[in-house]
């Protein structure tokens, strides 16, 4: 009988092994720029036309190659990573198989252009489907040039997989992209397509690079991880609870510098926020972890996305305790101590240790009545109790028996002073046009009023679902009247006869929340155009979210093109959100409470509504003038509600003359 094994050519099984390493032009860039990072590139462009089916360009300012190793590099398993195989359990560097660039150029053509900088000249080195083509010497800058074209052009069934499907390979090469870029915020990175630029990355500290890829709607939701420990070291960021979606793309998890997934050590994250964030969302976050060379694995799968942990329970173990930690400090769980500052030791129990009870004492002589134990300067009780007729003026008397000189007064049928003043505190509005001193709003804001009661008590009558009865109930046709501003946030007005204090903030956001939600049952707000346009780069859902809701958008006052890929431009914006608004965080605002559909309608236009409203309001009512107060007063009256700001703040508070007595006195 013949013999029925053979060994493969060296073409055919570099064709198969590049099934390992490279499944899409995404794993090319990986790989690419990783090598880059191990050259001690610190800068580092990437560009690719059509997807990457095409073109695949990465050029870096590394330390470069020789004539010679541009040769070899392109050869199977060979590598300058590694020389023995006890360096595969101490590694340092991302690339060591000696796979990648063998496997890259089985499946495409490939062109290198190299210098080191002790060499006047470069060389150009050719592959095409594994084979050499040729090597000449070139002008070139110090570093590498990679231009891998055609992939998959000698892979036929691998090919008609990724024709036609340009977005989503454009998604995939931005994944990798930031996946290497947030591990490397020291390095300079910019990613093209088709020539365009997608990202443009300066150097940067950590905090700055999530910002720059994510967006900078991020910012201000994360919360800082650091944890030593003798079996990891733990940094990087987490996201707030209130920040949590249910389709979060947004969680990234790295151990020395290499992106990895690990569906435990993301449990052990979730785990940290449970009863935090509602059912089915998940948290944000980029945790970076340093262990042992030793004692982690990176060696499982080519793509190097799947480790071992030697210690792989003990680390989720402190992962979720270090994620705990940090929600605990900002306050949005219960936090016990975490600081070893007057902590107790407790004593273990020994069972050679001898405990004692402490012995219960009593003093069998001790007397409250006896001489000693009465205070000199207290009133002697010999005399009759006369009840608690003496009328109260807002002050203790001196003593229980002894009315006040105000209530000795009020008895003969003397007025005291504040009462001959009542006329002028109740006409307090009229005199008040010039700013107010400081003392007067902290006495709003810190002193609590009681006419501010019932304000609070109907706020907490919305949150436990109740009715909440205005506190201003009588006066629904009620008009403000003489309307003073205070020119610090505040107004003074008479409603319905009350002297009342005015939150004009509140008020400008209770009355742009209603405008805004009868234009989107019916018309279109004004739109205020952008002198440059905002370009915007979003997720997959984000983008089709907003593509669901444009007409929403429009009759806003969003003016909005749609580019694809992700990005939007926003040419306009909402008139009444003022100057400086920050467009990129008001969209981000607005698309986190719309949903895919699975919100009603309702809830939809009443959570964009008050978003738009808070921004509108959020610099509002300081430096205005008592004229623009009563506009923005009689634009409230039109309101169905005069009490309650959108989001349940009380809009006024009631000044009586006994609080301006009290405050005075």
């Amino acid at each position: 009988m013949s013999d029925k094994i053979k060994l493969l050519p060296e073409i055919v099984a570099n064709q198969i092994a590049a099934g390992e390493v490279v499944n899409t032009p995404s794993n090319v860039v990986k790989e690419m720029m990783e090598n880059s990072i191990d050259a001690g590139a610190r800068s580092i462009r990437v560009n690719f036309r059509d997807g990457g089916k095409q073109l695949i360009q990465i050029i870096d300012d590394g330390e470069g190659m020789s004539p010679l190793d541009a040769r070899m590099a392109f050869d199977r398993h060979a590598t300058s990573k590694i020389s023995s195989f006890d360096d595969i359990y101490s590694l340092h560097t991302f690339g060591f198989r000696g796979e990648a660039l063998a496997s890259i150029a089985a499946v495409s053509e490939v062109e290198l252009r190299t210098r080191q900088a002790g060499d006047e000249v470069g060389t150009q080195t050719v592959i095409r489907g594994g084979e050499f083509q040729s090597q000449t010497p070139v002008m070139c800058p110090v570093g590498s040039q990679f231009a891998v074209r055609n992939i998959f052009y000698n892979v036929p069934s691998r090919r008609k997989f990724i024709d036609g499907d340009n977005a989503r390979l454009v998604a995939q090469m931005k994944q990798e992209f930031t996946r290497v870029a947030l591990c490397n915020p020291e390095v300079e990175f910019e990613l093209m397509s088709n020539d365009a630029p997608i990202y443009r990355l300066p150097v940067s500290n950590l905090a700055g690079r999530i910002v720059d890829l994510i967006g900078k709607h991020i910012k201000q939701n994360l919360l800082d991880v650091a944890v030593e420990t003798s079996v990891v070291s733990i940094s990087g960021f987490v996201g707030r609870p209130a920040a949590a979606k249910k389709r979060n793309s947004e969680q990234y998890l790295f151990v020395n510098g290499r992106y990895f997934q690990s569906p435990q050590l993301q449990k052990a994250i979730c785990k940290a926020y449970e009863k935090l964030i509602p059912e089915g969302c998940t948290p944000s976050y980029f945790i970076y972890m340093t262990v042992d060379a030793d004692r982690v694995d990176v060696n499982v799968h080519p793509q190097k996305t799947t480790v071992k942990f030697a210690d792989g329970e003990v680390i989720a173990q402190i992962v979720q305790a270090a994620v705990r930690e940090t929600l605990a400090k900002t306050g949005a769980i219960p936090m016990m101590d975490f600081s070893t500052a007057g902590r107790v030791e407790i004593p273990v129990m020994r069972r050679d240790a001898v405990y004692r009870e402490p012995r219960s004492m009593s003093n069998s002589s001790y007397n409250p009545f006896r001489e000693e134990y009465i205070d000199p300067a207290a009133p002697m009780p010999d005399e009759a109790f006369t009840g608690f007729d003496v009328p109260y003026d807002g002050k203790m008397p001196q003593s229980l028996h002894e009315p006040s000189p105000r209530a000795i007064a009020r008895q003969r049928g003397v007025p005291t002073p504040e009462e001959s003043c009542d006329e002028e505190f109740i006409s307090i509005s009229s005199a008040m046009d010039a700013p107010a001193p400081p003392s007067a709003i902290e006495y709003i804001d810190d002193e609590p009023l009681s006419g501010v009661q019932q304000e609070l008590d109907c706020i907490a009558s919305q949150e436990a679902g109740k009715a909440v009865p205005s506190p201003y109930e009588g006066f629904a046709s009620a008009a403000f009247e003489e309307v003073s501003s205070l020119r610090n946030g505040y107004a003074v007005a008479l409603y319905g006869g009350r002297t009342v204090v005015i939150d004009l903030r509140r008020v400008r956001e209770r009355v742009v929340y209603e405008n805004t939600l009868a234009v989107l049952s019916h018309g279109s707000a004004p739109s205020q155009r952008l002198l440059f346009a905002e370009r915007l780069t979003l997720s997959e859902e984000e983008y089709e979210s907003m593509e669901l809701h444009a007409t929403e958008f429009a009759a806003l006052g969003f003016e909005v093109e749609f580019a694809g890929d992700g990005v939007v431009e926003i040419t306009g914006v909402p008139a009444m959100t003022g100057q400086g608004v920050a467009v990129d965080e008001l969209i981000y605002e607005l698309l986190q409470g719309i949903g895919d559909g699975d919100v009603p309608a309702d809830m939809q236009r009443r959570h964009m509504a008050g978003v738009l409203a808070h921004r509108a309001a959020a610099s509002y009512g300081r430096g205005l003038s008592s004229a623009e107060a009563r506009s923005l007063m009689s634009q409230l009256e039109g309101c169905e509600d005069r009490s309650f700001s959108p989001s349940g703040r009380p809009l006024m508070a009631e000044l009586t003359v006994e609080e301006i007595r009290a405050k005075l006195n």
